[in-house]
């Protein structure tokens, strides 16, 4: 069953309140940490509990993962040192912060390379996944099975809503600290600014940049609809959550127990993107209400921008023409 949005604040303050996911009534034979980014009350981390309880259950208490939200064992960059060294054998982010490691990694966060979640599931799930955890195998670690939603991207802006590229020329846009963001708005005419998280409604407020570009529940949960008018649906990019464990921890584990392991965090990864799809749906009313303005785009003429700008040529060079070839034959051609 779904989790419901209003639950999803309750669920998280809970699982803060007790404290990461342990009982150790009996002692267990692999007593692991999951740590990551997201707050509490997230899908990723409500799934990641359930997942670890169930793992523990079924492994008859011999495995116990703590799960750790909110950057308490440390940020991104930090966890993804201690999950190659040991310090944690559990890690979760997206695509495009794992590719410091692991360059395929953001392949999937291609502008406009997938048209909806059938394409993405489709890839991710198929030859596209498959190729991009072989990646993780050649750095010492081992990606699950089913990569988990973060969503698709859309743009917010405070003086006109975004039709098509030609609404981009000269638009000042926040992106992360991402090359792939910022390759992607200049090859559509626009003027991208990188500016971390924290400072981009004081940014958008001020007129540093006139819109932003994020999944639906950050334009939410970071107020941005009080200093933004307009929320054009474009899902220029998709990026999930790889969980990624210790190569050498993993293979510590029995097989039997590595099979209740995989079964468990790809099943729950299976109910996550259910909930992803949910949430998304239920903030687009929610934001309406709030007092954005939404309105759908048609994603072939952003397509055709990048192709004459160079864009897809030049990352198809920096990733190389065997990964490229996987990624198109998973998405379709876009060179």
């Amino acid at each position: 069953m779904l989790i419901k949005r209003r639950h999803f604040l309750a669920a998280g303050t809970a699982a803060v309140a007790m404290g990461p996911f342990v009982s150790r009534a009996k002692a267990a034979e692999f007593s692991w940490k999951f740590g990551h980014g997201f707050p509490a009350s997230h899908p990723l981390h409500i799934r990641a509990l359930e997942a670890a309880e169930r793992i523990k259950r079924d492994t008859g208490g011999k495995v116990d993962i703590a799960v750790f939200p909110n950057s308490q064992l440390g940020g991104d960059s930090d966890l993804l040192a201690q999950v190659r060294s040991g310090g944690i054998e559990f890690f979760s982010t997206g695509g495009l912060i794992l590719s410091t490691l692991v360059p395929v990694a953001s392949i999937n966060g291609m502008g406009f390379a997938f048209k909806d979640y059938d394409a993405v599931w489709k890839a991710m799930d198929g030859d596209l996944g498959g190729y991009i955890r072989k990646g993780f195998e050649k750095v010492g670690l081992y990606a699950f099975d089913r990569i988990w939603d973060n969503g698709f991207r859309q743009i917010t802006t405070r003086t006109k809503a975004i039709t098509g590229p030609q609404d981009l020329a000269n638009f000042k846009i926040r992106v992360p600290v991402s090359p792939v963001y910022v390759s992607l708005f200049k090859a559509l005419g626009g003027a991208p600014t990188s500016i971390n998280l924290g400072e981009v409604y004081t940014a958008l407020q001020t007129g540093v940049v006139d819109g932003q570009e994020n999944p639906l529940v950050v334009a939410d949960t970071a107020k941005f609809y009080e200093v933004q008018k307009f929320c054009s649906v474009t899902n220029h990019v998709w990026d999930g959550s790889w969980i990624v464990t210790n190569g050498r921890a993993w293979r510590s584990l029995p097989e039997d127990l590595r099979q209740i392991v995989s079964r468990g965090f790809n099943e729950a990864g299976l109910t996550q993107r259910q909930d992803i799809a949910a949430l998304n749906a239920a903030l687009r009313d929610s934001l309406s209400q709030k007092g954005l303005a939404f309105n759908q785009t048609d994603p072939e003429p952003f397509r055709a921008a990048l192709r004459k700008a160079g864009f897809y040529a030049e990352w198809k060079a920096k990733y190389g023409e065997e990964a490229w070839s996987v990624f198109e034959k998973s998405v379709g051609a876009l060179t």
